[in-house]
């Protein structure tokens, strides 16, 4: 059996060296466009901001060390041309010495990847202005930055490439701006908690535009870049990173009639067979069928591609023994001092879609606060109000982020319930969580809204209630003094039960406290003394100030 892989790094690698695992006999080739077939792709920001110093560190695999160990044809720096599929022939060229040839196949594999977005706009090819796709990128902007000493760059696009690119050449030293179209960062969060990761930015003089669009790119005199903004402003620099997307790289499938998507991936079965029986795909360039809302999706992740490469090589080897189950698009990044990730759905995403939903939002301790070090995390969750199936968490903090994502993820792959959370059992102790884990208080909180004890109300909610509603802030009057949600009434919840006379029964009452646990506790001693139309605020007061921070900066986003 012959088995070809077009594409290596993730995707394509971890076939390649599968498909040996399982059939020693098997003539194995690969071809890579570029000059390097496995390396971490996700690390190349850190090299340009010298957080890794070592090159050879991204180095998963060279292609003499891979060929040696698995016994593979690894063929760098030869780009496949064309699929010949009636005849199971792939047209390759030697990028060195411009020969073109033909390989035979019995099975093959696209793992082609995505590229990134590059639109025509006028001056994009001016010196200066980068992607940053693979090693070679990486090796021209560190080049760039050092030969033309670099003190201001743009970076365009706020999703997690363009942030981690951010904070590396602030690393450098650099000047940065960031430039969004969007009305927030990192498109798979929700806007309250893109607003905390927001303004942890603005904390290091980054300068960050949103819903800013860029129209072209131009020149000084002194023969700086301007970046030009649709708002006739612009912005001068040394360099640009576009970091705006990517798409999946379909140039080898669609001329060979491999069925495409409606998403304009690979369209791929259960099994990882495009639509000719004998041509598999995986990575970021196919489309598959998103396991909670239904729908076709693509994911530009490399644990899924990973992943899909064992499933792939498992069934070429063995037969359609294994299907792949789709991706929740688990992500994680760090910005500066502060961590956030999602997986699943997020509320936007679920509304769009007409799913059903209830988001919840809890601020918890990393660990125990009585012991030293502790910092806040939020958690966003959202949840079907009919079974309590966990659809989307999103997490942002300053320690223990990565554990509690993981903790939600695996509840969501695996069709878990809120109830999965309150039962969640942790290893405890003070340095490292409380009795009461974050994930725990995520879901009793969640628990409590399902049930009917807890009513909540969202705070870009809040900002259109009638004005015959009653808000009460129950936190202590010394908060209350030091800032209030506009017309508040205050009573602190300790007070609460004496003062009941004060508060109009006949009105909705929207009641909040800092973070909503007081909330909660006051919205139960109004519901037990006939008040019976009672919201707590979700997020808190800490929420709701963030979010009304964001909304009165230039260029921001309603959340």
């Amino acid at each position: 059996m012959k088995y070809v892989i077009i594409g290596g790094v993730a995707g394509g690698a971890s076939t390649a060296a599968r498909l040996r695992r399982m059939d020693e006999k098997a003539e194995i080739v690969i071809f890579e466009k570029g000059k390097y077939i496995s390396y971490a792709n996700c690390g190349l920001p850190y090299y340009i901001g010298d957080v890794i110093k070592d090159r050879n560190k991204l180095f998963v695999q060279t292609a003499s060390s891979f060929s040696k160990r698995f016994n593979i044809d690894v063929r760098v720096s030869t780009e496949v041309t064309r699929i010949n599929v009636p005849f199971k022939t792939v047209t390759a060229r030697n990028c060195q010495t411009g020969e073109v040839y033909e390989e035979d196949f019995d099975k093959l594999v696209l793992a082609p990847g995505a590229e990134p977005v590059r639109p025509p706009l006028p001056g994009i090819e001016l010196e200066g202005i980068f992607t940053l796709r693979n090693v070679t990128d990486t090796d021209y902007i560190k080049e760039y930055i050092t030969e033309h000493k670099t003190q201001r760059a743009v970076v365009i696009g706020a999703g997690f490439i363009g942030l981690e690119m951010a904070e590396n050449l602030h690393h450098l030293g650099v000047d940065i701006h960031i430039v969004e179209m969007g009305p927030q960062i990192l498109a798979p969060l929700d806007a309250p908690v893109a607003a905390l990761v927001q303004q942890h930015i603005r904390t290091k003089g980054v300068n960050l535009h949103l819903n800013s669009v860029v129209t072209g790119f131009g020149k000084s005199e002194a023969g700086a870049l301007n970046v030009l903004l649709k708002d006739g402003e612009s912005i001068g620099c040394d360099l640009v990173i576009l970091s705006i997307g990517v798409r999946p790289d379909t140039r080898l499938a669609a001329p060979a009639g491999l069925q495409l998507g409606i998403t304009g991936g690979i369209l791929v079965d259960e099994y990882l067979h495009t639509s000719e029986p004998d041509i598999y795909a995986v990575g970021d360039a196919i489309e598959f069928t998103n396991p909670i809302t239904g729908k076709p999706a693509i994911t530009y992740l490399a644990g899924p591609a990973n992943k899909q490469g064992r499933i792939c090589a498992n069934n070429m080897v063995l037969g359609d023994i294994q299907k792949y189950e789709g991706s929740i698009n688990t992500a994680i990044v760090k910005v500066f001092d502060m961590t956030v990730g999602a997986a699943g759905v997020p509320a936007k995403h679920l509304e769009k879609d007409g799913i059903k939903h209830i988001v919840s939002t809890t601020h918890s301790g990393s660990h125990a606060g009585y012991y030293p070090g502790a910092q806040q995390m939020s958690i966003q969750i959202t949840f079907s109000p009919d079974t309590g199936q966990l659809l989307g968490a999103q997490v942002a903090g300053y320690e223990g982020v990565d554990k509690r994502l993981d903790v939600m993820s695996s509840v969501i792959k695996n069709k878990g319930t809120l109830f999965d959370l309150c039962n969640f059992e942790h290893a405890y102790a003070p340095p490292f969580s409380s009795a009461k884990d974050p994930v725990n208080i995520a879901g009793f909180v969640a628990e409590n809204i399902l049930q009917g004890r807890l009513k909540v109300i969202q705070g870009k909610d809040l900002r259109n209630v009638e004005e015959e509603c009653f808000l009460l802030d129950v936190r202590t009057r010394a908060e209350y003094e030091s800032g209030c949600i506009p017309n508040a009434v205050n009573i602190p919840v300790d007070e609460l039960r004496d003062r009941l006379k004060e508060i109009p029964v006949e009105k909705k009452v929207i009641l909040y406290c800092q973070i909503g646990l007081r909330g909660y506790l006051a919205q139960r001693i109004l519901v037990q003394h006939d008040f019976t139309n009672v919201l707590n605020l979700s997020g808190g007061y800490y929420l709701w100030k963030i979010c009304d921070d964001e909304i009165h900066c230039e260029h921001t986003a309603v959340c």
